[in-house]
């Protein structure tokens, strides 16, 4: 697919300037949250440069575009929590032989990793220990390999109009790594009080129903 042709003006000028991994996670930091007030979304880059708002898998698909548009594989990884929180998804990136991420969050943590990660595992292992609910238990518990998302071209990932659901639905089948065994699991310390309140910054307030 010749991706050039796809590009309106206004994408390509945005993305132009959005020449390093840097630029991208501060354009990623100065979107909207998306509340998905309306009921749950997964935009497409086009339309999240329409809205101008993303969520978390919203912002990891547009920055892995931008890094598409200046020449670099678009690679997404997908961070598995157990069943009291919340999946996270960031998009990669490399310089040398070192691994970065960028990532959409209206948390003060779970951000922006700088490319100093020798393999993935080391990468996602740096979001372990951020990783947490409301009463301290930590619940990362697997990762998955980089996902290059030129596989969804020919369902034209980068411009659709339509939700794009069929690549979160993707990372749901494909192989994830278990991060811990079970006694590891079992002997988890709860994160501090200091930590807990600390995880409770956010950017933007929730909207009120």
């Amino acid at each position: 697919m010749e991706i050039e042709k796809n590009f309106t003006k206004q994408e390509i000028d945005i993305y132009r300037k959005l020449n390093s991994p840097t630029k991208i996670q501060n354009f990623l930091n100065d979107l909207e949250i998306n509340f998905e007030e309306n009921g749950d979304t997964c935009f497409s880059p086009r339309k999240v440069l329409k809205s101008g708002k993303a969520h978390c898998i919203e912002g990891a698909l547009f920055a892995a575009a931008v890094l598409r548009f200046h020449g670099f594989e678009p690679l997404i990884l997908d961070l598995e929590a157990n069943d009291k929180d919340f999946d996270h998804v960031v998009a990669l990136f490399k310089k040398g032989n070192y691994w970065g991420a960028m990532s959409k969050t209206n948390h003060a943590v779970l951000r922006y990793r700088e490319p100093v990660y020798k393999n993935i595992r080391e990468l996602a292992m740096s979001y372990f220990h951020e990783y947490f609910t409301d009463d301290g238990r930590k619940t990362l518990r697997r990762y998955s390999m980089p996902v290059n998302l030129r596989r969804f071209d020919k369902l034209n990932w980068m411009f659709s109009e339509e939700e794009i659901w069929y690549i979160p639905e993707h990372l749901t089948k494909v192989k994830h790594f278990d991060i811990l065994n079970r006694k590891q699991i079992r002997n988890l310390r709860k994160a501090d009080e200091i930590e807990i309140e600390a995880g409770k910054l956010v950017g933007e307030k929730t909207p009120k129903s």
